[in-house]
């Protein structure tokens, strides 16, 4: 069973990612580029070349996993708006940036109407700031 989640503790760290996939891409890179200084060749060059194009392509399908989630995110909350909100709110919720739309994905149906309140109000203008207004938190297993 999961973890509870909270503000302070929402943030999921991959383990095969983080702390394998990319330092067994990171350091022989590094060795690339060290053997591309101290004794070059077109052959090191290029080793250290595909060493940071290995890197960048690893970075890349993470951000790519995280930006297809952000917009999955994105049209479940505007659907849940749409749900929770009243009527004379409907027109604001396609104003509403995926990045706040983001932080809104932690507030129970409860919590929402007030929270985005806020938001359009100017008082809540982040992400962050979101979260940490969330009085029960709803947590996102789901997540990436």
């Amino acid at each position: 069973m999961s973890q509870p989640q909270s503000a302070a503790s929402h943030a999921k760290l991959v383990p095969m990612y983080h702390y394998v996939t990319f330092p067994l891409v990171f350091i022989p890179t590094v060795y690339f580029l060290y053997q591309a200084v101290t004794a070059f060749s077109i052959p090191t060059l290029m080793t250290a070349v595909l060493g940071v194009g290995v890197i960048f392509a690893t970075l890349f399908a993470r951000l790519f996993a995280l930006g297809a989630q952000d917009r999955v995110i994105r049209l479940e909350e505007r659907l849940r708006l749409a749900r929770v909100l009243p009527a004379e709110m409907h027109a604001d919720i396609e104003s509403i940036s995926t990045s706040i739309l983001i932080g809104l994905r932690f507030a129970p149906d409860n919590e929402l109407e007030d929270l985005v309140r806020r938001v359009q109000g100017g008082e809540l203008t982040d992400r962050k700031a979101i979260k940490m207004a969330v009085k029960s938190w709803r947590a996102d297993h789901q997540r990436i």
